[in-house]
């Protein structure tokens, strides 16, 4: 086969395949100065990701907010790390809603931050804090429905929401599903045979 075959055949396969690397770059929608993880593949995608789907979901925050911090998540599950990503709003008392449909399944306090987490099926899980629930557990929300507000208390230097999301028990990266992050793919220009 010739390499020029061989190097596009390679570049059209999903990159959860070409890819030794994690598919999503966490570097190119972060604005945080904290070091990037290097977690395994795994840690990174979902099955709908690694497969190149489109985001398909909203943001749970109008006009769509600024990241402040990225989605870092740990090595191992039971060491620190920051299993979400941090957006920026203007003031307390921002809408929080729906980033997909879904069933309220946790509405209450966890430690001393009020939560939400609602469940989308499929295994996946979003959480929200800190959040002043609008919604009880067990109602099914609609996209771009408000479940709550956001309260002040999670970022020290900017007033934040934390977004979760799981898919089944590992923690993936919320971005993925609002945001296009598959890596681009330059192939090469034609040339003579």
């Amino acid at each position: 086969m010739k390499p020029s075959v061989l190097l596009a055949a390679l570049l059209l396969l999903p990159a959860s395949v070409a890819s030794a690397g994690p598919a999503l770059p966490y570097s190119n929608v972060t604005h945080s100065t904290a070091p990037h993880s290097t977690v395994s593949q795994r840690n990174s995608t979902t099955a709908a990701a690694a497969a190149g789907a489109a985001p398909s979901w909203q943001w749970p925050l109008a006009p769509r907010p600024p990241v402040l911090r990225g989605f870092d998540p740990p090595p191992k599950p039971w060491l620190s790390g920051h299993r979400g990503v941090d957006l920026g709003f203007g003031a307390p008392g921002a809408p929080v809603v729906s980033p997909a449909a879904g069933t309220v399944s946790f509405a209450g306090v966890v430690v001393d931050r009020p939560v939400i987490t609602i469940d989308h099926g499929g295994g996946l899980r979003s959480s929200f804090e800190p959040v002043d629930s609008t919604v009880a557990v067990g109602q099914a929300v609609a996209p771009g429905q408000v479940v709550g507000t956001v309260l002040p208390g999670h970022c020290a230097a900017a007033q934040c929401l934390h977004w979760g999301v799981r898919d089944g028990d590992e923690y993936v990266n919320p971005l993925q599903f609002v945001l296009d992050l598959r890596p681009s793919v330059l192939l090469p220009l034609p040339g003579p045979p």
